[in-house]
């Protein structure tokens, strides 16, 4: 349940490129909305693990992490609802009666969601009890594992409706006050676990502390917040009790099937490994450090996606429009910022992350090389391709969606029933890695930039050759640091991220001169 998008792109600005002050604007407000959001998953994800082994043993931790990934796979229940109602409220706007018909849409997904609630709620209780979680994850010792299971994911299915609300706020041009509102509600749910840590130490305590808060900011925005904030909703064409006719209903479900195939495999890609690490490797500790090592990879593919999604915004209002020179040029320098951004973060962690986990484990979690390196240089890998997918989503790209993401799903499972009981979590990675690289780039990337770009294989030459030399550039400094600075300890990782920095700064600086970010901007191969 997290988007990037402040306003509707309607109001392009005048000017072309990143550089217009309008757009310029928007995609400022719309990167700086989730800054908060991202330190907060940063939070969760990094800061808050020492002080879960502080208390709890690895294997705790380890069981821990397969909740927090389950209730995180939850959100696929949306079944893509949420993106095909944010297409109908934007096609409303046309409409001589744009809140009455939006509000009797709004009234009539409500419902729908409201059945799915009641038909998984049902299901997740039935699963739980014959065929519990310890058991078939191999969490058995674990005390409250089923228990803590059964609430995670039953309480995030009950969050759903805050799907809905969200996509009007977005629409209507508030949607920074969703954000807001869901950072206050994470931040209380962190503190929230943290005391329940100390106070109870299970597994149970902690995933209430976390639910209870996200099920607080659902009913807030959904029952109260949303109906203020638009008072049409409340003059719903339909009577309260009448429920959309099953055709109706079944429609819906259709049109946002690609949008739930695209969201589904990213989810899937990021969570389910730790569930199948989970259940075919019976080394726990090699659960936990895979659950921990994949946290980093998956934060620098979740910060290249949060950067995608206002751009993808933008280009799909230039696509709208039929500005095809001002969505080349766009999508190009976009796809180069993407792109070197995932190189320069992967060329930072490359040689500080053994100091990190280090410090991170308190040393209680071994360091596995192949495995980080894997992960990593495939998150740099797979960054062109998010911006392609962004802008598929946002250019009505169905078929082309759910032919892709749908294979890029088949090949990830098949690749990862393969591998991972020969490689254990290495095989994990090098499935997610694989299918990033063969279907989501070698398809649907290469197809969207064949269908946008003049110069689609001159662009996909460029940032290859971009990301080895950063990613070469940044390894190679640190690797230097790391041999002139010897030592180890908190101050000493601070230290060499601080020469790094100032490293990378000068290297960089060049490009504070306006004049020849220009001449470089014209270099992209567009």
């Amino acid at each position: 349940m997290s988007d990037t998008q402040i306003d509707a792109p309607g109001e392009a600005g005048s000017s072309s490129g990143l550089g217009g002050a309008g757009r310029g604007r928007r995609l400022l407000r719309g990167w700086s909305a989730n800054l908060v959001q991202m330190v907060l998953g940063l939070t969760q994800q990094l800061l808050l693990i020492p002080a879960f082994l502080h208390v709890w043993t690895g294997d705790l931790l380890a069981a821990w992490l397969a909740i927090y990934a389950a209730g995180s796979l939850v959100v696929v229940a949306d079944a893509g609802l949420q993106l095909r109602a944010i297409n109908r409220f934007l096609a409303f706007k046309a409409c001589v009666d744009c809140d009455g018909r939006t509000a009797n849409f709004y009234a009539a997904m409500l419902r729908i969601y409201l059945a799915v609630i009641a038909v998984l709620g049902v299901l997740l209780c039935a699963a739980i009890y014959f065929a519990p979680p310890s058991t078939v994850l191999g969490f058995g010792a674990a005390p409250t594992f089923d228990a803590a299971m059964l609430v995670m994911t039953l309480g995030m299915v009950l969050t759903l409706p805050a799907n809905l609300a969200s996509g009007l706020y977005r629409v209507r041009g508030q949607y920074g006050r969703t954000v807001w509102l869901q950072n206050g509600a994470l931040l209380l749910g962190q503190i929230a676990q943290l005391a329940t840590l100390a106070m109870f130490g299970s597994l149970l305590a902690v995933a209430i502390a976390f639910v209870s808060m996200q099920l607080l900011f659902t009913i807030f925005l959904a029952a109260f917040d949303a109906p203020r904030m638009f008072p049409f909703l409340r003059r719903a064409g339909r009577p309260p009790s009448a429920m959309p006719s099953l055709r109706w209903s079944a429609g819906q479900f259709g049109r946002a099937l690609p949008f739930a195939v695209a969201n589904v495999t990213e989810l899937a890609l990021v969570n389910v490994p730790v569930l199948l690490v989970s259940a075919l490797v019976p080394n726990r500790v090699a659960v936990a450090q895979w659950g921990l090592t994949r946290v980093i990879a998956s934060l620098v593919r979740g910060l290249c996606l949060q950067v995608t999604l206002p751009i993808a915004a933008e280009l799909g209002h230039d696509h709208a429009i039929g500005d095809k020179e001002r969505l080349r040029r766009l999508y190009a320098h976009g796809s180069v910022f993407v792109t070197g951004l995932a190189c320069l973060i992967v060329a930072g962690l490359l040689p500080f992350w053994p100091d990190f986990f280090a410090l991170w484990t308190h040393g209680s979690i071994p360091y596995d090389v192949p495995l980080t390196v894997t992960l990593l240089l495939g998150s740099a890998a797979v960054a062109p391709s998010l911006l392609a997918l962004g802008f598929a989503n946002h250019s009505n790209r169905g078929d082309l969606l759910i032919r892709t993401k749908g294979l890029q799903l088949i090949v990830f499972l098949v690749l990862s029933f393969v591998l991972i009981p020969q490689f254990g979590p290495l095989g994990a990675a090098l499935a997610v890695v694989a299918s990033d690289i063969f279907v989501q780039f070698g398809l649907l990337a290469l197809m969207i930039m064949r269908q946008t770009l003049r110069q689609p294989l001159w662009h996909v030459a460029f940032l290859m050759l971009m990301a080895v030399v950063i990613v070469m550039s940044g390894w190679l400094i640190g690797q230097a640091i790391v041999a002139l600075v010897p030592g180890s300890g908190l101050v000493h990782f601070i230290v060499e991220c601080t020469i790094w920095l100032a490293a990378v700064g000068v290297l960089t600086s060049p490009l504070l001169s306006r004049a020849r970010r220009e001449r470089l901007r014209w270099l992209i191969p567009a």
